[in-house]
């Protein structure tokens, strides 16, 4: 096995970890209220804390890889991951739980970014696209079959065993990347540590998902909106600070790249609006009358359609370039949030062509947009530019639920139609960008002979 697969394959399966986390724990909610007299609000914190954790050391990755080197920091993340996991499943109140879930969400947040710079830093621009469509693969099909697996778990055993699981996972991650994982190279730099931008970033992303959590309740609306206004000056003092400040925490710099920051901007509007989407046509289609396992049998439409938008992102993004994928996408969920929108009764046809259009659309745009992310990156700041790219999308899968289930709030129980209305709006935002962008700069990467010679 190639080196590269090796070290795809141990990023994988970290990737894996965390979104089974994200998707299989929610079905175990039940039985924990019940055996921990949990209260809805605090069922909400097992997975925001997991957020939490996730989000905010996730800044810290680039120091962290520099000085203790990334093999040393996959194995020592991993490890973390898999005792906090034996300790969620020994919870024996909420509250020890949703500490013992911010660890992990501590350990899972080195994993992503750094295993992605790993990874993607093994693999020449023209594969980028082909490794992109087996990430989003893996994506698709963890957060499609944990639930169902989840579920056979809790019923089988008890929800403690579905954490109790992730330990033989993370330490078959260990053990391959133990053996795998070229040692990390000697260097005599020992970068110093940005504390006031690293405050100032965990500061800022702490603000803003708890403005989130607070949005989702009408008590709190009014105290999130004063929390999201000191997240923003928070985030634009540490812009200020960190701009050209050498050895920031995160190079802002990057953000001036105009393939990542298109690539960022999608994410926002298209997967994280559909985020939102999905969970208002949740309550919406039970307001109809449909029941939970006739909604849940909507998303094997959405994810056959996604499994076909990822084959065909990967094979055409090197040959038509990024605009017309996304064009495509966005325009693709659009209509399919439309179609989701004209419907007023029970009808299993048009839902499940609403599902299809918006995975189809959705997961073009997703595989295009992380492809455009890497496709030009240099080496050296593949580190910074994976950090900055994994808290824009977990950034964009919580604000995107926000916004809309905000709005319904605002609205009311027949608002639905126009929330649906603003998320096929919200999709098409940023299509000037994507006009605007020129393309001739990456297919002229992709197309050059030194490129085309060193991919095979």
């Amino acid at each position: 096995m190639a080196y590269r697969s090796k070290v795809a394959l141990v990023y994988l399966l970290g990737f894996a970890l965390d979104l089974l986390n994200m998707f299989a724990a929610s079905i175990a909610y039940p039985d924990i209220a019940r055996q921990l007299h949990a209260s809805v609000t605090q069922l909400a914190w097992i997975t925001n804390a997991y957020m939490l954790g996730l989000t905010l050391i996730i800044p810290m990755s680039v120091w962290l890889a520099a000085r203790v080197g990334e093999r040393r920091l996959i194995l020592g993340s991993l490890l973390v991951f898999a005792i906090a996991s034996g300790l969620v499943a020994q919870a024996g109140s909420i509250e020890s739980l949703i500490g013992w879930r911010l660890l992990q969400g501590l350990g899972g947040g080195l994993l992503l970014p750094v295993g992605q710079a790993l990874a993607y830093r093994e693999f020449p621009a023209t594969q980028r696209a082909h490794f992109t469509g087996v990430v989003l693969l893996v994506a698709l099909m963890v957060p499609a079959l944990s639930p169902a697996a989840g579920g056979l778990i809790v019923q089988a055993l008890s929800w403690r065993w579905i954490f109790y699981l992730n330990m033989p996972m993370a330490l078959l991650a260990f053990g391959l990347g133990l053996l795998w994982l070229k040692p990390d190279k000697p260097t005599r730099e020992r970068p110093t540590l940005d504390a006031r931008g690293l405050l100032l970033a965990v500061s800022a992303l702490s603000l803003l998902l708890i403005a989130v959590s607070l949005a989702s309740a009408t008590a709190t609306r009014h105290l999130a909106g004063a929390v999201l206004l000191l997240s923003v000056l928070t985030l634009c003092v540490y812009i200020r600070d960190g701009w050209r400040k050498p050895g920031a925490v995160l190079d802002l710099q990057l953000i001036k790249n105009p393939s990542l920051r298109l690539a960022m901007l999608i994410y926002l509007f298209v997967p994280g609006i559909f985020t939102g989407t999905n969970m208002l046509a949740v309550l919406y289609l039970h307001d109809l009358g449909f029941g939970a396992a006739q909604t849940g049998a909507l998303m094997l439409s959405w994810a056959a359609a996604s499994g076909l938008a990822i084959m065909l992102g990967k094979r055409s993004f090197n040959r038509v370039g990024p605009k017309p994928l996304l064009i495509a996408g966005m325009l693709l969920q659009s209509l399919g949030i439309v179609t989701l929108m004209q419907i007023e009764q029970p009808a299993a046809g048009p839902l499940i062509i609403a599902y299809a259009l918006m995975g189809l659309g959705g997961s073009l745009c997703s595989v295009t947009a992380q492809t455009l992310a890497f496709v030009g990156m240099s080496a050296e700041k593949m580190g910074h530019s994976s950090a900055l790219w994994n808290i824009n999308r977990q950034l964009g899968f919580c604000l995107g639920a926000a916004l809309l289930s905000s709005l319904l709030g605002a609205l009311g129980a027949n608002g639905f139609k126009y929330c649906f209305l603003a998320a096929a709006l919200l999709t098409l935002l940023p299509m000037a960008a994507v006009l605007r962008f020129d393309a001739s700069k990456v297919l002229a990467l992709l197309n050059s002979p030194a490129l085309q010679e060193k991919s095979t």
